[in-house]
């Protein structure tokens, strides 16, 4: 059940193919409008540094050919401005990076070109209506992680760069280590083993679902399953069992003295 504290936290479980969960900081309206506007700040700045450079050109060349590159530079600008920056090894425009933002796709990988393209492109449909970005700031504020038009169509979030993304990592149930009550051969060892070491990735429900395949070796089934096949794990690395003769799991045997 969500607390309100839950909702309002902007800290998210975003559960990955591999049933892996991680968590992603996504990052409000309120603070990607402020590296918007640091982003407006330095295209005008760019844009009125070279209108007083071609000034300048003006006299030789003439003021409509001056005009038509101030209207190209300004179109690349607006355009390609934060596609070029997003796609990026860094993945944010130089206003994202002051304020410590990245864009990145929901499972916390990189965007590609096309993605930052997609996102980019769309947005004048955010600016609607009248440019006040009415329909960017509403689609914000109804999603979970505060996603534009422009990043539900791309499939991105905007996330604290400086938030380390990291898994879920819920304490496993103490345990006493349970024997094996029948033989498994190497796989299956290794399999249990693995389900130990990786348990602690998954949230609870998907470690029962791995479990429950389980379920003639356990004897149980959801939460119980998972606790006795966590303590039979523990015995099995305890005993340091490997493949052996007649599919079953053998003990290590112990190095000789000098060896």
């Amino acid at each position: 059940m969500n607390t309100a504290a839950d909702k309002l936290d902007t800290l998210q479980a975003v559960e990955l193919a591999e049933g892996v969960v991680i968590r992603l900081r996504v990052a409000g309206p309120i603070l990607r409008a402020g590296a918007y506007a640091l982003d407006m700040l330095i295209r005008v700045g760019v844009l009125l540094v070279a209108s007083l450079c071609l000034g300048w050109l003006g006299i030789a060349v003439g003021e409509r050919l001056v005009g038509g590159v101030l209207m190209l530079a300004w179109f690349l600008m607006e355009w390609f401005y934060p596609v070029i920056f997003e796609a990026g090894k860094r993945g944010a425009t130089p206003g994202k990076r002051i304020l410590g933002l990245r864009v990145v796709q929901a499972s916390g990988s990189p965007i590609s070109l096309g993605q930052a393209v997609l996102r980019n492109f769309l947005r004048w449909i955010d600016g609607m209506p009248f440019f006040t970005y009415g329909f960017g700031m509403a689609s914000c504020l109804s999603t979970r992680h505060f996603q534009r038009l422009g990043d539900l169509a791309a499939g991105t979030v905007v996330i604290y760069e400086r938030a380390p993304v990291m898994p879920i990592l819920p304490v496993a149930p103490a345990m006493a280590a349970l024997p094996l009550p029948v033989g498994l051969s190497a796989d299956e060892t290794r399999a249990l083993v693995s389900f130990r070491e990786r348990a602690d990735l998954w949230p609870a429900a998907r470690r029962e679902e791995i479990a429950d395949q389980a379920g003639l070796l356990s004897g149980a089934s959801g939460a119980a399953g998972v606790s006795r096949l966590l303590a039979m794990a523990d015995w099995v690395r305890e005993k340091r069992p490997v493949a052996g003769g007649g599919g079953h799991a053998r003990h290590v045997r112990k190095k000789e003295d000098g060896r």
